[in-house]
């Protein structure tokens, strides 16, 4: 079984809708493609030298939101223990697109080959995304 783990600092981004110009050229917005170019690097290193898995492949993303500085220590501590999860935006399915959109050809060759998707927003001390791949 081959297992995948690698973490990208930073605030987690949603994959956004392409944007358009004038003349109608479609664009990917600059903090999405920022993400996604974090996310290649990290997944890059994990892989080392490893050709991408061929086959269906489990993934998961865990994505760690700063806690707002304005809340309460109480309400803090709270949302560090998970009793208070982070319903506020970006989507957790839009992170995990801008995730598996990344790593194609990485990890994998495509995205379609993802046949079980696990996704969680959680708060921590510290921004991040966890993201773990495994071959069926």
């Amino acid at each position: 079984m081959t297992i995948i783990l690698f973490t990208v600092p930073g605030h987690p981004v949603g994959k956004a809708r392409p944007r358009f110009t004038r003349s109608g050229h479609a664009y990917t917005p600059e903090k999405t493609a920022s993400f996604e170019n974090l996310v290649k690097l990290a997944a890059k290193n994990a892989m080392r030298d490893l050709a991408p898995i061929e086959g269906s492949v489990s993934a998961e993303v865990i994505s760690s939101f700063p806690v707002p500085a304005s809340w309460s220590k109480k309400k803090r501590q709270a949302a560090l223990n998970g009793e208070v999860m982070p319903t506020v935006k970006p989507d957790a399915d839009n992170v995990a697109k801008a995730v598996l959109d990344a790593i194609n050809g990485i990890c994998y060759a495509d995205d379609s080959q993802v046949v079980t998707l696990h996704i969680e927003k959680r708060y921590s001390a510290t921004p991040l995304t966890v993201v773990r791949i495994t071959d069926d």
